[in-house]
């Protein structure tokens, strides 16, 4: 039987690579920027700058950017171009801004720094159970990660039942990045 961890935050697993695990997350407030394009290019670095720019301004403590990932086509996502997916990024907060009006005043403030920031908002997630693997490693070599994430969710009776979700615990441009993978599920 696989053991089930409640999460209420991140919580980086401390198996073996390629060693999928079952959680259940709960409520999750973000600052969130929805957008369309390839990882790394300019609209998704802007986006990653809108974020930093209204987190900064808030004073929040946030987790590491995380970010969701889906297609709008029948193909399966990584057979998709690239500046074709589609993503939230996402910036977990510690605690829920509690003045009325606090992100709008940090969208405001940011404006000076040059990102998109009107793009921000406020968003709740909330994905239940959901498989996750530590992927070590080039995002390039991700899809042999996927395979086993796949792979385990048959074995033990689940299907996707959501977006795909990345949390990059390294800088995106580390040259060995680390990146804990997620995928929201239910039984088949």
């Amino acid at each position: 039987m696989t053991e089930i961890q409640l999460v209420t935050h991140l919580m980086i697993p401390l198996e073996e690579p390629m060693t999928p695990t079952i959680v259940i997350h709960g409520p999750v407030t973000c600052l969130s920027v929805t957008g369309m394009g390839e990882p790394g290019g300019s609209e998704h670095t802007a986006a990653i700058r809108a974020l930093y720019a209204v987190a900064d301004t808030l004073g929040a403590d946030v987790g590491p950017l995380e970010g969701q990932w889906w297609v709008e086509d029948e193909r399966p996502g990584l057979q998709v171009p690239r500046e074709q997916w589609r993503w939230h990024l996402l910036l977990s907060l510690s605690s829920v801004p509690r003045q009325e009006g606090a992100l709008e005043r940090a969208r405001e403030q940011s404006r000076t720094s040059g990102a998109a920031v009107d793009r921000v908002r406020l968003a709740t997630v909330t994905e239940g159970r959901c498989v996750e693997l530590l992927h070590e490693g080039p995002f390039s070599e991700e899809h042999l990660s996927l395979k086993v994430m796949e792979e385990f969710m048959a074995e033990s009776g689940l299907i996707a039942n959501g977006l795909h979700h990345e949390i990059y615990l390294s800088a995106l441009d580390d040259p060995a990045p680390r990146t804990l993978l997620r995928q929201p599920v239910r039984p088949a």
